[in-house]
């Protein structure tokens, strides 16, 4: 006679494999978040005030972790090498 196969097997498998994907889906997003939050500071925090600086926050804002890759790789990188502006100086003291 063979063994009677565990009715239940399957059941544990599908709850294995569902904790250990929604973990990675949870820990995947989390990352995104906080990415996504990061961008919008570094955007309200670093990019000169005027329009560019309003176009981009809502890009970032409402493209949600989109809009934060595009804004990192289009201005944020960019900017760290000092390609799109520079600080004015301040004036000479008198």
């Amino acid at each position: 006679m063979q063994p009677m196969p565990d009715p239940f097997a399957m059941v544990k498998a599908m709850t294995l494999f569902y904790f250990l994907f929604m973990g990675g889906m949870c820990f995947f997003f989390a990352l995104f978040f906080a990415f996504w939050i990061w961008m919008i500071i570094d955007c309200a925090t670093n990019e000169p005030p005027g329009n560019d600086k309003i176009v981009w926050l809502l890009i970032v804002i409402l493209l949600n972790w989109v809009g934060a890759i595009v804004y990192f790789f289009a201005r944020r990188r960019n900017r760290n090498k000092g390609q799109f502006f520079k600080p004015e100086p301040p004036p000479p003291m008198r």
